[in-house]
């Protein structure tokens, strides 16, 4: 009976991109996950309990996993109807591309001896530890966001008693310097630098504090006030942000006033070359002053003694970590 051959699909939403912190939002990235199932027609699936990453799911956790498989279901009505995404060329394009190179790789195992060879010569986890990299890269650099992890976090969240949990592939071997026979996949969440990072500053019983020092351009000083408080809260600092400053001495005053470990200069590139030295020089060491921008004034600046900048550009992660090894001493 060629029944015997029909292949059956089954769907497990990603642990991968689960966060600890704003956990909340997992919902939302496993409701989407679970939805992209259903549209490719998965014979069944499992939704991850938005609480996995940090906890044993409970019986909340639970009940709203299996409430949002019913929603596509009884709501969305994705049950009815064949094929809901045919006809749709983003999709469907989409779909092809995934097929053709799937197929591709499947060719290329197979040439090289197949599936166990691969394993044993460690060239499939090479792969997928290659892939893993990449993008733990891309968040660290926010080209892939993590909401409320790497980009746009709750300012006073704080983990509490939560921890992130450990995991291991099925044979227990947890590292690649293991004896066992082979080598073993990296099962890290993207998210997982960046809670420790958080972790780090709130364990250390010190959160620093940045100080928005904004001047001049108020359209300049007041975007860049906003990227600098998503860049910094992101390790869990508390950031304290400002309507501006007449001059760069009434904001140095007001932010040793305030007791800040960090203070940021906010404006525009034109206006640093006028706002930078000046304030950097009334600070005079008593907190890590920080341009929020890439100026084009940049190697001048660096040359009167300023050495941290934050733009677009930078690694998020390698600075932030660079940050709390000063700050956190």
């Amino acid at each position: 009976c060629l029944c015997a051959c029909q292949m059956i699909a089954h769907a497990e939403t990603s642990h991968f991109n689960l966060t600890l912190f704003d956990a909340h939002v997992n919902l939302l990235r496993t409701q989407t996950e679970a939805m992209s199932a259903a549209l490719a027609g998965v014979d069944s699936m499992t939704v991850t309990p938005f609480d996995q990453a940090y906890e044993s799911p409970n019986e909340f956790s639970e009940r709203i996993a299996r409430n949002q498989q019913l929603l596509l279901k009884e709501e969305a009505h994705l049950n009815r109807i064949v094929d809901p995404a045919a006809g749709s060329y983003y999709i469907e394009n989409l779909t092809v591309s995934i097929a053709k190179q799937a197929w591709e790789l499947f060719l290329q195992v197979e040439e090289e001896g197949g599936m166990t060879e691969a394993v044993k010569a460690g060239r499939i986890q090479e792969a997928v530890n290659g892939s893993n990299k990449a993008r733990h890269e891309a968040v660290s650099k926010r080209k892939e966001i993590l909401l409320g992890t790497n980009q746009y976090p709750n300012f006073t969240e704080l983990a509490g008693e939560k921890s992130p949990l450990t995991s291991a592939c099925c044979c227990g071997n947890e590292n690649e310097e293991s004896d066992t026979e082979f080598a073993s996949l990296n099962t890290d969440r993207a998210a997982s630098e960046f809670e420790a990072l958080r972790l780090q500053t709130e364990h250390s019983g010190k959160r620093p504090k940045a100080f928005m020092l904004t001047i001049g351009n108020l359209a300049m000083r007041q975007a860049r006030a906003q990227f600098s408080c998503n860049f910094l809260a992101c390790a869990g600092y508390e950031v304290i942000d400002n309507l501006g400053f007449p001059s760069v001495e009434e904001g140095v005053k007001a932010a040793i006033n305030a007791q800040a470990d960090i203070i940021v200069l906010c404006s525009s590139d034109d206006e640093y070359a006028e706002y930078a030295v000046p304030a950097f020089k009334a600070l005079d060491g008593r907190a890590m002053f920080i341009v929020a921008g890439a100026p084009a004034c940049m190697d001048e600046l660096k040359a009167a003694g300023i050495e941290n900048f934050i733009h677009v550009r930078v690694n998020v992660l390698d600075t932030l970590k660079e940050f709390n090894a000063k700050l956190l001493k």
